[in-house]
């Protein structure tokens, strides 16, 4: 087969037990079905012309018994035909989930969301369909052609000869067929992801679209992508119409040739009318299945192609080296960066980071958007491997820490927290889902969530909407905190955590945080001065670089970036209060 059906072998090769009982009933019901030429012609021969009647109630008799018995396994070799797909496809969807919950981050940043829907399912169901139903078709096709041939070979090798002489341009038509339709329908399932995708992406940012009232932008965007679709699919169809009247025509021809010499043969006496009409049947029964060549082919080229598909998902390198994670055991929570380096293919993001966190302290990244804030804390976490340089966690190389291990003890909080379509209690106790009552509702009085919580209808049991809908986004903020605390974890990453929310209420969650953090190593990254200014050390990021560290009262009376960036903010405030400010040459205001 295909190297595709070779790569994706070992999800079928456990059910191919299904498969073959499945063909070995496809041969009995191929015997059966050439049972009736043979009952025809003694019905021709020995009834009508030979006048012997007291045969035709037993003749008549064979014909319902043979369609009786080739429908009861025409009944089983499809349901085994269609076991063996299923499971197959069972297994394979599993195994494509787990593969795609153990990508890396990496692997998500180029992808959409719409053209893996796709990939799960209408392409895992294309798969599917070829192995239910494509395999055994194509093998009653073989046999079909088979017996058929050595059938006629044995009534008439003359008419047998002149059928076999359209048979090598039944198959040259075929193989055409098949190198000019797969880039075809490679197109049709490139297109149909990329309509997914835009379908996906205007549903998820529906408020956005209405809010900019481009609507009309993403209708046209939309039929775009669908006419796009359907060219490719009517570019599938011209080349199935092509081809599939010249089957017919062939098979046509066929009947033709066979009448012609045929009638010639018995009106010279060589042979019988039952013969001939036995001989018909037969090319009548060969016709059918020849007939489906194409929709065999079409469903074979639909199949690869989308295996083709299903196998860049389970076939994509996991980015991060698995071969050295061997420790274990509790994270006390120093991080060590030495000389770190990461690159984008050609753009450097970091370059030469280098600081240590001692247990419990807390480090706080400040920097204008793209400095490479976000980047630094993905590596605590082996989000991302670094490119050059090394990341120690209690002295030991992050890469040599087992990765479950890892990250069951840093806790990130996300800029944009996500929250899964549940209740509130089972969104704080992700990450811990046998946690009790009481430190699910402890988590979420850290996380000050636990005043708005009480007011839901439901409480801690309300059922959120998907992706936090009916929560605000500083609702959501603080139930994603309440998740990470509830982890327990001895490193605390805080991705801007605090942005959703005003002023008052990030104070409140500050105080709250100051309990938190107490014994643990933090992160924090903010664009707020006042949500870090308590941090043991600030480090000043800009285009990848620490070009700046200290604590707060250290670098706001020290001339450059952080310096800049308070004014800003303190005269931002001022503004917005009616206060005049008046600010030294050392950052101080007057």
């Amino acid at each position: 087969m295909d190297g595709v059906y070779r790569r994706l072998g070992r999800f079928y090769r456990p059910f191919l037990p299904y498969l073959y009982v499945s063909l070995a009933l496809l041969v009995i019901t191929t015997a059966l079905a050439l049972a009736y030429p043979y009952l025809l012609k003694m019905i021709v021969n020995d009834v009508v012309l030979g006048g012997q009647y007291g045969k035709l109630p037993w003749l008549s008799l064979g014909i319902l018994v043979a369609a009786f018995i080739k429908g009861f396994f025409n009944f089983g070799q499809a349901y085994l035909g269609q076991l063996f797909g299923s499971r197959t496809a069972f297994d394979l969807r599993n195994a494509l989930y787990r593969k795609l919950n153990h990508h890396p981050f990496s692997y998500y940043d180029n992808i959409h969301t719409g053209d893996l829907m796709s990939r799960m399912t209408q392409d895992l169901d294309a798969f599917r369909m070829f192995l239910a139903f494509g395999i055994n078709q194509l093998v009653n096709l073989a046999l079909t052609v088979v017996m058929g041939i050595l059938m006629m070979l044995s009534m008439n090798w003359i008419l047998a000869l002149c059928l076999a002489a359209l048979l090598p341009i039944l198959a040259v038509t075929a193989l055409r067929f098949d190198k000019q339709v797969h880039p075809t329908f490679q197109k049709i399932r490139k297109t149909l992801g990329q309509l997914n995708s835009v379908v996906q992406e205007n549903i998820m940012g529906v408020r956005t679209v209405k809010s900019f009232a481009k609507e009309s932008f993403e209708i046209d965007k939309f039929n775009e992508r669908n006419d796009a679709y359907f060219q490719s699919n009517m570019a599938a169809t011209r080349l199935w119409r092509k081809f599939f009247p010249f089957i017919e025509l062939v098979g046509n021809l066929g009947v033709v040739l066979i009448l012609m010499v045929g009638g010639w043969l018995v009106m010279s006496h060589q042979m019988n009318l039952g013969d001939l009409v036995a001989f018909l049947s037969v090319v009548w029964f060969m016709i059918w299945p020849m007939s489906q060549l194409g929709f065999l082919l079409n469903n074979w080229t639909q199949a690869t192609a989308a295996g083709e598909r299903l196998l860049e998902i389970l076939e994509y390198p996991d980015a991060l080296d698995a071969s050295h994670e061997h420790v274990t055991g509790e994270i006390k929570g120093r991080v060590e960066f030495r000389n770190v380096t990461i690159r984008y293919g050609d753009t450097t993001v970091m370059k030469n980071v280098s600081f240590v966190a001692e247990p419990g302290e807390t480090i706080a990244l400040l920097g204008l958007t793209g400095a490479g804030k976000s980047s630094l804390t993905s590596l605590i976490a082996r989000f991302y491997d670094v490119g050059e340089g090394q990341i120690l966690i209690d002295g030991v190389d992050v890469r040599e820490w087992d990765r479950q291990n890892l990250r069951r003890q840093v806790g990130v909080v996300f800029q944009e927290p996500f929250l899964f379509s549940t209740t509130i209690f089972a969104n704080i106790s992700y990450g811990r889902p046998f946690a009790s009552r009481e430190d699910v509702e402890r988590a979420a009085a850290m996380a000050d969530a636990a005043e708005f919580i009480d007011g839901l209808p439901e409480g801690y049991f309300t059922l959120v909407g998907e992706r936090g809908m009916g929560l605000s986004g500083g609702q959501k903020q603080r139930v994603a905190l309440a998740r990470a605390i509830l982890l327990n974890p001895s490193i605390l990453v805080l991705d801007d955590a605090t942005s959703a929310v005003d002023m008052e209420t990030e104070y409140e969650i500050q105080q709250s945080l100051m309990k938190v953090m107490t014994g643990r190593t933090t992160f924090i990254i903010a664009h707020r001065i006042s949500s870090l200014k308590r941090a043991d050390t600030i480090l000043v990021l800009d285009r990848g670089e620490i070009v700046q560290r200290g604590t707060h009262e250290e670098l706001v009376h020290r001339e450059g970036l952080y310096q800049r960036i308070f004014n800003m903010q303190f005269q931002d405030f001022a503004s917005m209060t009616d206060q005049p400010v008046h600010t030294g040459t050392d950052g101080t205001s007057k």
